[in-house]
């Protein structure tokens, strides 16, 4: 483990708060794929810790890596590099809301299709299982959310902000960042948050909300060689399981 848990956030969650969702081979872990894209490599990946990634990934899979910082091996295709930014709570005047709603599995397609006309970032199916999830409605629709994503020992990451386009420009997001600041603070964590380096709006948003920049960082994603042997996934236990 790094020095910090947010300098391997992906990897101190699952290896923490989050090991109940945590598949493993060797030193690699990532969450199950209809959770999250993220994979964590060790901080110095070594050759057989790309093996290791392969294998758990599978031949051709995309791999998607949070702060990612080191040339793969030949063969593997760097598909994406985007720089980030990685804030933390320095004065969040973090408050329930009261109209913002818990949302749950049974919001998924809601959430699934708000997240599609306004591209957040990752959210699968289950995504939902990562964390606490907030709404707002209107006339029984979802129009905004935000909710928790990675949870590095001590520290929750805010994510999935989002505000349907009709209903931009009135402070939803705002609400809602403050509002899962709210229940994170509750338990105790700290709040955190990670956005897209060209994302300005956000950003200033973030900062006008009492987020300050901790580092920079950049989100890659990778290509697993085609010709890579097809062995035996990893379990939740850590264990190969006996499928291929």
């Amino acid at each position: 483990m790094s020095g910090h848990v947010l300098d391997n956030p992906t990897r101190s969650s699952l290896a923490g708060p989050h090991a109940h969702l945590a598949e493993r081979r060797g030193g690699v872990l990532r969450y199950p794929v209809d959770v999250s894209p993220f994979h964590a490599l060790p901080d110095r990946p070594g050759r057989a810790d790309w093996d290791d990634l392969a294998a758990l990934a599978g031949p051709g899979a995309l791999v998607t890596v949070a702060g990612f910082d080191t040339e793969p091996p030949d063969g593997w295709e760097v598909e994406m590099r985007l720089p980030g930014v990685q804030m933390v709570d320095d004065g969040v005047a973090a408050a329930p809301d009261g109209e913002a709603v818990p949302l749950g599995p049974g919001d998924v397609p809601e959430m699934l299709d708000l997240v599609a006309r306004t591209q957040p970032g990752p959210f699968l199916p289950r995504t939902v299982e990562m964390g606490a999830y907030l709404g707002i409605r209107r006339d029984g629709r979802l129009v905004a959310m935000a909710g928790e994503r990675m949870r590095p020992p001590g520290w929750t990451e805010i994510s999935a902000v989002c505000t349907d386009p009709a209903f931009r420009g009135q402070g939803l997001a705002a609400r809602l960042v403050r509002a899962v600041a709210a229940g994170v603070r509750a338990r105790g964590d700290v709040p955190l948050l990670h956005a897209a380096a060209s994302n300005v709006n956000a950003i200033r948003l973030y900062e006008s909300l009492g987020f300050r920049l901790r580092r920079r960082l950049v989100f890659g994603a990778v290509r697993v060689p085609a010709g890579v042997p097809v062995l035996a996934q990893a379990g939740h236990d850590g264990e190969e399981s006996a499928e291929s």
